[in-house]
């Protein structure tokens, strides 16, 4: 398994003279194979990179430290992040693929570190699909996200992630001039297929079709 700035990491090359590349972030257990079948379900032609979390909970991969559920460890947090957008930068050096085409696609866990290090590193992304996010830190100041699209989505029954948390999310991202597009479900914290299909059509609308 190829290894680029300590991530274990699965890469597949675009096809059709796609430019843009996916990068699938895992949530708490999951590894750098378990999001590869969503990412060719909502880009087929898209280069795939999918990292695993370097942070072990007891056996499950994360991206960072907890305390507990809902509470994180922000100190690690910021570290981890800086950590992925040195991987990212690596990457896109390794596999020769557009720096500035890369979209983040982060599930729970995944989504969480996508936005932090959307927010902390801000050219990381060009743009990112949160599934099931929950609000992590307000960097102060703000930094400038304008130009930046994301596709929030959220289950109005989540157990683990209250909608007022994604809301909170949704709010802060848009302060910092991001262009937000909510999708608020009836479900929980379950990936659904209303969530797919509108993550797919974000993309194709937010000119990451290509």
């Amino acid at each position: 398994m190829p290894t680029l700035s300590g991530f274990t990491h699965e890469f597949v090359p675009a096809e059709g003279g796609a430019t843009t590349t996916l990068v699938m972030l895992h949530g708490t257990g999951g590894d750098e194979r378990d999001l590869l079948p969503l990412g060719k379900a909502l880009h087929p032609t898209a280069a795939l990179l999918s990292p695993r979390g370097r942070v072990l909970e007891g056996a499950l991969p994360r991206f960072f430290r907890r305390f507990g559920e809902g509470r994180f460890d922000l100190d690690d947090l910021r570290v981890r992040a800086g950590e992925l957008a040195a991987f990212l930068d690596e990457a896109a050096a390794h596999y020769g693929v557009d720096r500035q085409r890369m979209v983040a696609v982060g599930y729970s866990n995944g989504a969480n570190i996508a936005h932090a290090t959307m927010l902390l590193h801000p050219d990381s992304f060009a743009g990112a699909a949160l599934l099931h996010a929950q609000f992590a830190l307000a960097p102060e100041p703000l930094p400038s996200l304008a130009g930046r699209a994301v596709f929030l989505a959220a289950g109005q029954a989540d157990p683990i992630v209250p909608i007022g948390e994604a809301r909170k999310l949704a709010d802060l991202l848009t302060a910092a001039g991001a262009t937000v597009t909510p999708f608020w479900s009836s479900g929980g914290h379950n990936l659904t297929r209303d969530d797919v299909s509108r993550a797919q059509a974000w993309l194709n609308s937010s000119g990451f079709a290509s």
